[in-house]
């Protein structure tokens, strides 16, 4: 996972350098100046993005697979724009059947299908303008994961859906007036709720008191995970 903790930094680096910037764009000719105007209105893009860990405690959340989806973004201000992205990950988790030993109750990894709707709210850092073609952006999306059954999982657990919330940081590097790269890192929350049957002692190897072989020994049944998003795009903006 180093690229993981790599591009998060180079990305709060670019808005670190470009933001303050914003601030002193007055007294420049326009033909040398570093701002050029973001053109208003709509965009669509093209995503691919990589998916991190966040299977929980137990590894049985979906994890660690490629994104890749469509957005469309709608400028409302200049510094404010709302996005919806449709996407599909091609992710991978664990099995784990509670009823087995310690030993042999863990399988995998196996592939799992998850689709993501959300809606995003984008705070353009630089305003309507991009520096030396540069546009940081922060935000944060409010979505739904839609996770597909796995026959290889037998046990009465199911991600089903999940509603998730993911602040987000990242920058758009226009190539022309309109044609834009698009690159953000993602911190995705959601909270995982797994069977009453991880909490019971499995009959073939019970423990003990002092070592119990139940899977959630202390019977709290859901938790909330983390999982970095890495998202890069080829979009196109324009006026209708």
């Amino acid at each position: 996972m180093p690229t993981l903790i790599r591009i998060p930094a180079l990305l709060a680096l670019c808005v670190a350098l470009t933001a303050p910037r914003a601030l002193a764009q007055v007294g420049h000719a326009p033909r040398s100046s570093p701002y050029h105007d973001i053109a208003s209105g709509h965009s669509f893009a093209a995503v691919f993005g990589q998916f991190g860990g966040g299977g929980g405690r137990l590894g049985i959340g979906p994890q660690d697979g490629s994104v890749y989806g469509v957005r469309y973004d709608l400028r409302v201000s200049k510094p404010v724009q709302f996005g919806f992205s449709f996407a599909q990950g091609n992710l991978q988790r664990y099995v784990v059947d509670p009823f087995l030993s310690v030993a042999t109750r863990k399988t995998g990894p196996v592939k799992t299908r998850v689709t993501f709707a959300d809606l995003s709210l984008q705070l353009n850092l630089t305003g309507g303008k991009a520096w030396h073609r540069l546009a940081p952006y922060t935000g944060v999306s409010l979505g739904v994961a839609f996770g597909k059954h796995v026959p290889e999982d037998t046990s009465a657990y199911r991600f089903g859906n999940k509603f998730y919330f993911a602040p987000q940081i990242g920058t758009r590097l226009f190539l022309t007036s309109h044609l834009h790269l698009r690159a953000d890192v993602r911190a995705l929350f959601w909270k995982l709720t797994y069977p009453n049957q991880f909490t019971v002692e499995p009959a073939v190897d019970p423990g003990t008191a002092d070592d119990p072989h139940a899977l959630i020994p202390g019977g709290r049944l859901n938790e909330w995970t983390l999982s970095p998003w890495l998202q890069v795009g080829l979009g196109y903006s324009f006026k209708l």
